[in-house]
């Protein structure tokens, strides 16, 4: 092979082998950053009670909630936001 085309064909060869390069599986990244977060991955065998709060007090907090859905609070303009200085 003639010394002037030993580079340019050695760089046309690299660059067609780089289009050969292995994917990695689709989904993999999603699937590995979901496993890492979870706590307790023996929770589902798990039978205990869950402890936490007491009946009344989430009934309590239950219908609070509910109730804030009843009455909303009314959202300000944003187009009145900072514009002048009364109230």
């Amino acid at each position: 092979m003639k010394p002037h085309l030993t580079v340019p064909s050695l760089l046309a060869l690299a660059a067609c082998l780089a289009g050969c390069a292995h994917e990695r599986p689709v989904g993999a990244s999603v699937s590995l950053a979901m496993a890492q977060q979870v706590i307790d991955p023996l929770a589902g065998s798990n039978r205990d009670p869950v402890k936490g709060i007491d009946g009344q007090a989430a009934k309590s907090s239950y219908d609070a909630y509910q109730k804030s859905y009843r009455s909303p609070q009314p959202q300000p303009n944003v187009f009145t936001i900072g514009i002048g200085g009364a109230r």
